[in-house]
């Protein structure tokens, strides 16, 4: 095969170039690589299948906008990856958001039994309470939120994903949580019987 030993650039620079070849061989030297840190974002394998078809498709569109001098082949290519796999997860963050389990594991109900029927709709107004008072945060606090709670991300770990300060998705994070508590006690819960007024 015609690039199988050419160095990283040089296949960057060939794919630039319209040379098929080339990105063949770049495709099996880190489809894996990419397929591996698509996974760890969106976690399920069909999406990071296409995230990751869909990062070579950029690749040989792109291929000129690669910068040696900056960043090594196998960080850029992560880097393109991290960004359209949350771009995926943003995509389908409504279908991700009605899936999760964190929404039911939430403490609303006793531990002791099943809850009664008006008890289990009060369980199901304030989940689709909080459903909706997470839909109107801003993208990047929903974004952080969804790393954090819904995909059991660290702190430190979104950072990495998102390339931004630590201090920063703390912040974020926080101002996510302290909207939401905000904005959950505008309105009184269905259980709300302390007769405040």
């Amino acid at each position: 095969m015609k690039f199988e030993k050419s160095d990283d650039t040089v296949l960057i620079r060939s794919i630039a170039e319209a040379e098929a070849g080339a990105l063949e061989a770049l495709y099996d030297r880190y489809n894996r690589l990419v397929f591996s840190v698509a996974l760890a974002i969106v976690s399920d394998h069909a999406v990071a299948e296409e995230v990751m078809l869909d990062v070579f498709v950029q690749v040989w569109r792109g291929a000129r906008t690669y910068q040696p001098e900056r960043a090594k082949v196998s960080t850029w290519l992560a880097a393109i990856t991290r960004h359209h796999a949350i771009d995926v997860l943003r995509w389908h963050s409504a279908r991700l958001d009605q899936s999760s389990l964190y929404l039911d594991d939430l403490p609303f109900q006793k531990e002791s039994g099943t809850p009664d029927p008006q008890e289990a709709v009060e369980i199901t107004l304030q989940k689709e309470h909080i459903r909706q008072a997470v839909a109107q945060l801003p993208a990047n606090q929903q974004e952080a939120l969804m790393l954090a709670y819904f995909k059991g991300y660290s702190h430190q770990q979104i950072a990495e994903l998102l390339e931004e300060p630590l201090g920063t998705i703390k912040t974020r994070i926080r101002g996510a949580m302290q909207r939401l508590r905000a904005m959950l006690m505008e309105e009184p819960q269905p259980s709300d019987k302390s007769g405040r007024g």
